[in-house]
């Protein structure tokens, strides 16, 4: 496994990362879960990714429960806050960012977390005071650095010109991959240019580049297109050009001599500014597989091709 600093930090993130949206709660059994957490430590995946969101503190629960053992240097721990914890807690508001940080710390079993992410842009809530909370909790020991995920352009360089008088993120969380390339146009420049790295999620495109699918039959039982969780969110991604598109990729991950989820890694990793490639797992297996692509070197003419075949997609 080989490591990337994450922004202006002095984080080691691990080139894969662990994202925990399938735990108790929401997708797998505890055991299973507590599994894979176990089996990405092994692996040299330091990096684990979660939100107080994810089964509504059941993530975070398992997540402690897992790593209560473990020397607290060893890992490298992330969480999120916005979304709905009740009918009433909810945002980025400064009340909810003090509740809910103390909350997850619980949850997790530990005094910090080293990165703490704000889940998506409160319209809501003035910036400077969320902005404001987040050093504060920072100053206080609780959070050592602070990103945020899904935020528009124009957002993260409101927040940038606030610096210094509050903490500066380190970190992005966009979805990226062969399939999803929007964060090149502007998110990706603009981060590179400020100290901010990308930890991005859904590298796989929700399991889609990993060519299991066939376009002209249904889901697997025991996918995430099966489920009644995911069907919908997955539905562009599931389209039979989509899945066709993919079938074409598959000849040039055989030449570069990896599966078809090394090579879409991998071509994430390509981009100097992804510091880390969040991926799931429901087996502890399935992470040797991707844990594989790190360090892993293709041929960018491949890359190049992949490329001029996902442009060919059909789009809306």
């Amino acid at each position: 496994m080989q490591y990337r600093q994450l922004g202006s930090s002095d984080l080691k993130v691990s080139e894969i990362s662990l994202g925990t949206w399938l735990t108790t709660g929401v997708g797998i059994e505890k055991e299973t879960a507590i599994a894979c957490i176990d089996r990405a430590l092994d692996l040299g995946i330091n990096f684990i990714d979660t939100a107080n969101a994810y089964g509504r503190g059941a993530s975070e629960s398992v997540i402690g429960e897992a790593l209560k053992d473990r020397p607290r240097d060893s890992y490298v721990l992330a969480t999120k806050v916005y979304f709905p914890m009740s009918s009433e807690d909810r945002g980025l508001s400064r009340e909810q960012i003090l509740k809910q940080i103390d909350a997850s710390l619980e949850r997790l079993q530990t005094d910090y977390v080293d990165l703490y992410q704000c889940h998506r842009y409160d319209a809501d809530t003035p910036l400077e005071e969320t902005m404001t909370a987040l050093t504060d909790i920072v100053k206080a020991g609780k959070v050592r650095y602070i990103g945020f995920s899904e935020w528009e352009p124009d957002q993260i360089r409101a927040a940038l010109d606030m610096v210094p008088e509050v903490e500066k993120f380190v970190s992005s969380q966009p979805q990226y991959s062969l399939l999803w390339r929007r964060p090149e146009k502007a998110v990706i420049p603009l981060c590179k240019e400020n100290g901010i790295s990308q930890i991005v999620w859904s590298p796989l495109g929700q399991g889609v580049l990993t060519g299991k699918y066939d376009a002209d039959s249904p889901p697997p039982e025991d996918s995430r297109a099966a489920s009644d969780d995911m069907g919908g969110f997955m539905e562009r991604l599931m389209k039979p050009e989509v899945i066709r598109g993919v079938d074409e990729i598959k000849p040039l991950a055989a030449e570069a001599g990896c599966t078809m989820a090394q090579f879409a890694l991998t071509w994430v990793l390509r981009e100097p500014n992804v510091a880390s490639a969040i991926v799931g797992a429901s087996r502890p297996d399935q992470l040797d597989d991707n844990a594989a692509a790190s360090g892993l070197e293709i041929d960018p003419a491949l890359f190049e091709k992949a490329e001029t075949i996902v442009a060919a997609i059909p789009r809306d």
